[in-house]
């Protein structure tokens, strides 16, 4: 594997006192809660809900729903891409960690969960629209994503990575609101109920070319499945308490950010098309700015232009034809 960039990990606790720095990708879940007058109990209420979800999904031995706390952490890793200490933001991920109150035992969790990438807002908010503008017809742009593929799968490589977290990551998303996702008869008892797309997303195709593979499963008394995108095999190499982790941290985010999907008043049946505009659903208490979610990811994408394809483009077209897949 041939590893010529450098990557440095910043870590900052998510909790009821996060603030975001300036410097830290605005579009992400964290900072969109962390911010305005009621940031501290949007902060406090949703990790009440992670802290409740874990309990409900982990509850041998814990008859009062309390035997565990969830503790987050953002990861935040720059890139270096010719040695001289210039560093770019690529990606943003989430490390879980379980507190077992019985045992005093501080377990690591999964990492990855979330997922933000300032060529990933490029590749989507900026290259596909370009490229799209004009045409009659949606079409994907040649090569598309394999840049940021190669450079997410050159980072999960790396001695940087290796040295910080002993699993590959695995990331937790909703499923595409213009796709159909028929139940199976597959059952995993954390995991729940699998359900089958009938075709490839864009984001999965997406995915795909960082290394993932995906499986779709609603968990216990969940009312939608979510897309798990991993390396290797969900199913045997983390554990009931990892998988509750993560489960229970995006089920959260994605209630507050989709709740058309995963906080409707109905449940996913047999066949399960998603939709955002669907109107019978409940709202959680906690205020966030939408409007600024959906355009922020435009800004972010041209600053990845402007600071990292364009300057960098030659040493990046390089290092792209001799990466040993």
């Amino acid at each position: 594997m041939n590893t010529d960039f450098e990557y440095t990990i910043k870590r900052i606790r998510f909790d009821e006192n996060y603030q975001p720095s300036a410097n830290k990708r605005i579009t992400t879940n964290f900072a969109n809660l962390a911010r305005g007058e009621r940031r501290r109990e949007n902060l406090r209420n949703a990790l009440r809900m992670v802290y409740s979800r874990f309990n409900a999904l982990a509850n041998r031995d814990n008859p009062k729903g309390e035997r565990y706390a969830v503790e987050l952490e953002i990861i935040s890793v720059d890139i270096d891409i010719e040695g001289n200490g210039q560093h770019f933001p690529s990606i943003e991920m989430l490390k879980t960690y379980i507190v077992d109150k019985k045992t005093n035992k501080r377990i690591d969790g999964i990492i990855g969960n979330n997922f933000s990438s300032y060529v990933r807002d490029y590749d989507f908010s900026v290259l596909l629209l370009e490229h799209n503008k004009g045409r009659s017809q949606f079409t994907i742009p040649d090569r598309f994503g394999e840049l940021h593929g190669k450079l997410f799968k050159d980072f999960v490589c790396s001695d940087t990575y290796k040295a910080n977290f002993n699993k590959p990551p695995v990331i937790c998303l909703s499923v595409s609101d213009n796709k159909t996702y028929e139940r199976t008869e597959n059952q995993h008892p954390i995991l729940g109920v699998e359900y089958n797309a009938n075709e490839p997303s864009l984001t999965e195709q997406y995915f795909e070319k960082m290394g993932f593979k995906v499986r779709y499963f609603m968990p216990p008394n969940s009312v939608a499945p979510l897309a798990f995108y991993f390396f290797g095999d969900l199913l045997t190499d983390y554990t009931n308490l990892e998988l509750i982790g993560t489960i229970s941290t995006m089920e959260t985010f994605q209630k507050i950010y989709r709740p058309e999907i995963y906080n409707a008043n109905a449940v996913a049946g047999n066949l399960y098309k998603p939709n955002l505009r669907h109107a019978d659903h409940s709202i959680t208490q906690i205020v966030y700015d939408r409007e600024e979610r959906s355009q922020l990811a435009v800004k972010q994408g041209k600053f990845a232009e402007e600071h990292f394809i364009k300057p960098y483009q030659a040493v990046l077209q390089k290092w792209f034809e001799n990466y040993a897949s």
